[in-house]
């Protein structure tokens, strides 16, 4: 415990200061109460974490689309704050922890391209960060025309083996290849949570990969049931191929579950489902930020001086710039301040990051 204390008080330090930064209850509720995207603009140039970045930009900029820019740059800042801080052994993990980043960047490049978008890639304002932190070249990536140049251009990286393999297959749909990316990324990162880490990390970033795993692969196979019919052979080739708190004949059950409704009923005799309670109002997407912010809360609490304190907090982050693009959205959808406030408080929503 005392050399965790020791490796670690640096940079917990440095994450409390940044934890204090995060909204508050009373600051989603203000968000809430507003009725342009100025407005939220304008309230979040008053706080410590966004206002900097928002005295930068010229008033004629005040949109939707270049906020959530701020949004992220704010997001990638205190990643370059954790980093400059963390020792070798933290510095592993946060570049584990990029490869999301990546994988993000990516599928969105997946989109610009399969959509055939005329607009050019407006990537520029992540490519700092990325020529820091990553082996990924934004600017061969915005050259990309079609696919084949897209892959090419990745080719100097860890992601070009799998996504080659699914170009050389024949397989030509953007959901190809997300999948490609998505069972290459999980598969990756479950190899390295076996890494040379002490007990109580390694405990964490278990439990939060692999539930991850478990709920993603649940919600294939809802949707798989739900919107496709498709066959349990097919559902099997969707999957990621790791069951943590799910056992093989649980798994197979679940796949092979007849309909909907069995899905359902089978589920709920699994650990997700006795904790839960889930069914098609209240189903396994509903679930994924709330057990995972419980786990790494849990953790944090328990061994606040280890990687949980980092995971959390990076999380968090995540979760907040969440929410403030749902209130910015709320706005365009002309939603009500009681509506708003279910989004941002009640409801944990579903965050994005590498689900399909």
């Amino acid at each position: 415990m005392m050399n965790n204390v020791m490796e670690y008080s640096g940079i917990v330090t440095k994450v409390c200061a940044m934890r204090a930064k995060l909204l508050k209850p009373e600051d989603y509720k203000s968000l809430a109460s507003m009725r342009t995207v100025t407005d939220i603009i304008q309230y979040l140039r008053e706080t410590r974490s966004y206002g900097s970045l928002i005295d930068h930009m010229d008033e004629s900029l005040y949109h939707r689309g270049n906020i959530e820019k701020i949004l992220v740059q704010s997001l990638y800042d205190d990643y370059t704050r954790l980093y400059r801080f963390a020792n070798m052994k933290q510095k592993e993990f946060l570049r584990s922890f990029m490869k999301r980043y990546e994988v993000d960047l990516i599928k969105y490049c997946l989109r610009i391209v399969f959509n055939h978008y005329n607009a050019p890639f407006d990537l520029n304002y992540k490519k700092p960060f990325f020529d820091r932190y990553s082996d990924i070249k934004i600017d061969q990536l915005i050259m990309s025309k079609n696919i084949d140049d897209l892959v090419d251009h990745l080719k100097n990286t860890e992601y070009y083996p799998p996504l080659a393999r699914i170009r050389e297959s024949g397989a030509s749909t953007l959901f190809d290849y997300d999948l490609a990316l998505d069972l290459y990324y999980f598969s990756m990162m479950w190899k390295i949570r076996k890494g040379a880490w002490n007990k109580s990390d390694k405990e964490t970033l278990t439990k939060e990969l692999g539930t991850k795993i478990d709920l993603l692969n649940l919600q294939w196979i809802y949707r798989a049931k739900k919107y496709y019919h498709m066959l349990a052979p097919d559902i099997y080739n969707l999957l990621i191929p790791i069951q943590y708190r799910l056992g093989n004949q649980e798994f197979k059950d679940l796949v092979e579950a007849p309909s909907v409704e069995e899905f359902f009923r089978r589920l709920n005799e699994t650990f997700y489902g006795r904790k839960y309670q889930l069914d098609e109002q209240h189903n396994v997407e509903d679930i994924v930020n709330e057990c995972l912010r419980h786990i790494l809360t849990v953790s944090y609490r328990n061994h606040p001086y280890s990687l949980a304190s980092i995971h959390q907090y990076l999380f968090l982050k995540e979760e907040e710039i969440y929410k403030i693009t749902t209130a910015l959205e709320c706005v365009r959808y002309g939603l009500s301040e009681r509506e708003t406030l279910q989004y941002l408080i009640e409801d944990s929503g579903h965050q994005g990051g590498n689900a399909r």
